[in-house]
């Protein structure tokens, strides 16, 4: 009988972030030993002393493309050196400020760009199932693609 490492492999993670807000726009954060500060810029009533929520979360699906984006090249055995992500998000804010509700609240289209560097010449054809497969296996880019069950209470 064959090893399906697909079928058998479960590998469950926990992962939990507590914080406590300073003011209407900050709070200071924590996961693990990191420490975070998410704010609103100037602009917005904030003190500009971390990114916004909005740039945090484009800031972790950077991060988590580029972990898997050289964790797929490791296991294709690509000479993947380094990765350049660039990200752009479009959103209306109309429904976050309570002007209108007629918009999603969130991103209406996310853009990544990855330009990765390779040690050695790689087809075309390759990276580019690469980057379908790194896209497909990231977290991040599954729960911001996916539905993902969050549940909020009151504690």
């Amino acid at each position: 009988m064959e090893n399906n490492q697909a079928e058998s492999c479960e590998m469950q993670v926990k992962v939990h972030v507590s914080g406590e807000s300073e003011s209407a726009t900050k709070i200071n954060l924590r996961s693990g030993k990191f420490k975070m500060i998410i704010d609103e810029p100037k602009n917005m009533g904030g003190t500009n002393e971390g990114p916004s929520p909005v740039q945090a979360m484009l800031m972790a699906l950077a991060g988590c493309l580029n972990v898997t984006g050289h964790h797929v090249a490791k296991e294709r055995k690509l000479p993947l050196t380094k990765m350049k992500i660039s990200i752009d998000g479009n959103m209306n804010a109309c429904n976050f400020m309570g002007c209108s509700m007629e918009e999603r609240a969130g991103f209406q289209t996310i853009t990544v760009k990855i330009k990765p560097t390779f040690s050695e010449l790689v087809e075309d054809a390759v990276i580019k199932d690469w980057i379908f497969e790194t896209e497909a296996r990231c977290p991040v880019t599954d729960n911001i693609k996916e539905s993902t069950k969050i549940i909020v209470e009151n504690i």
